[in-house]
């Protein structure tokens, strides 16, 4: 039995491989198929060993969210997304907004910037520390959602982009914290040549300059996922509202999706044909490009097929229906071309595999940096800022998001 199902809380390729990895690991699964790009994933199963609670378990204990697919999951994948585009676009602005304040305060004085006194004299070093920690916890708050994603998915041992993000700019923090109490040591010790070296160990900016790099790439990611699915949806909107139907020898206008096998059907010039069916009577043009790519309409008369969807530009006919809804020739298309989405080249399964063990892989190489910094010079902060730089710069998404985005376009 095959079964597709919605997932929920993916970031990055490394979080289709570990849901890939806990679904396969299911007694009576033969096959699963993750779709990051579509949130989706297909499983293959033995229903005498596997159903829909098993596998939504599976995917829970990973850490993650599913439900089974709806009929109209592509729409409803589509308007997710543009909601999801919309929360991080206002996301985006916000973190943008206390960021480009923060650079201000931290970096003003670089570029010759006007700043009050008590931002730019070094003896009031303490307060610009102060006000550069209030202004970067509200672009934390903003996008707590890396944090929550982050841990949550270190604490199941499946660390995904979101740990490296959480990590990163949370070890950023805790250290410019550290140095900011330093200078309060410093400060209260008369130690100012302390304090002017503590001042250039304040990593807030960091942070939110992390934090909104970061969240401006997920906003072209998930416009990025919206337009590779287009051409699903575009498929989907060749399909009329309404059709006409001969009932009791009167005609009767009803939505298309109601129409049943057998029905009578009345389409004129400027109609969309509502049903794959035979013209019973009258004559017409149609354009048929929809379906077969031919620009040039061709003439149908009764005893003639005809295919949903597709325009009659002249005349008149009454038709049959012969297959309607998920039979019809347009939704057996949207069918092939979404399944044909959802598979993976090759090149896409080994980003998906490298992608599993690449952020575990760029923690460890952090911390080794990290030891053999400390170890050649002893210079703390040079050790944290090299071994910070390798957690955020390592990001998997553009191995494991890019592969197949490229594909489906």
């Amino acid at each position: 039995m095959k079964q597709k199902y919605d997932v929920t809380g993916m970031s990055c390729a490394a979080c289709s491989a570990r849901i890939e990895k806990c679904v396969s690991a299911v007694r009576g699964v033969s096959s699963v198929n993750v779709d990051l790009l579509k949130n989706s994933m297909t499983v293959e199963y033995d229903p005498l060993s596997a159903d829909d609670g098993i596998v939504i378990k599976a995917v829970e204990k990973a850490g993650y969210g599913a439900s089974v697919g709806k009929s109209n999951a592509s729409e409803k994948n589509q308007d997710k997304k543009l909601d999801a585009a919309s929360e991080i676009l206002h996301r985006l602005i916000w973190s943008l907004f206390f960021t480009l304040l923060l650079c201000y305060v931290s970096m003003g004085h670089m570029l010759s910037l006007p700043l009050p006194y008590f931002l730019s004299d070094p003896h009031y070093a303490g307060v610009t520390a102060l006000t550069e920690l209030l202004l970067t916890i509200p672009v934390m708050i903003i996008n707590i959602k890396y944090y929550k994603n982050g841990f949550r998915a270190l604490f199941h041992r499946s660390p995904d982009m979101d740990s490296l993000i959480a990590v990163g700019s949370g070890a950023s923090l805790i250290y410019g914290v550290y140095s900011l109490y330093a200078m309060m040591f410093a400060y209260a010790s008369a130690d100012h040549s302390a304090l002017h070296i503590l001042e250039g160990n304040l990593y807030f900016e960091s942070v939110g300059m992390i934090l909104t790099l970061i969240t401006l790439g997920k906003y072209f990611e998930t416009r990025a996922k919206g337009k590779t699915t287009d051409a699903v949806r575009a498929l989907m909107d060749l399909s009329p509202a309404a059709a006409v139907i001969l009932r009791d020898g009167k005609e009767e206008t009803i939505p298309a999706s109601e129409v049943q096998t057998g029905d009578i059907l009345i389409v004129r010039a400027g109609s969309t044909v509502p049903a794959d069916g035979t013209i019973t009577e009258g004559n017409g043009e149609i354009n048929e490009s929809a379906i077969t790519g031919e620009s040039i309409p061709v003439f149908r008369e009764a005893g003639g097929k005809v295919t949903g969807a597709t325009v009659c530009v002249s005349g008149w006919f009454r038709m049959r229906a012969d297959k309607v809804g998920a039979d019809t020739v347009l939704s057996q298309i949207i069918r092939m071309v979404d399944e044909a989405t959802s598979s993976k080249a090759p090149a896409a399964k080994l980003a998906d595999r490298i992608s599993g063990i690449f952020v575990p892989v760029v923690m460890g190489l952090s911390l080794l940096t990290f030891i053999i910094w400390m170890i050649l010079t002893g210079d703390i902060q040079a050790a944290f800022s090299s071994a910070v730089s390798v957690l955020v710069i390592s990001c998997p998404c553009a191995l494991g998001l890019a592969t197949p985005t490229a594909i489906m376009v």
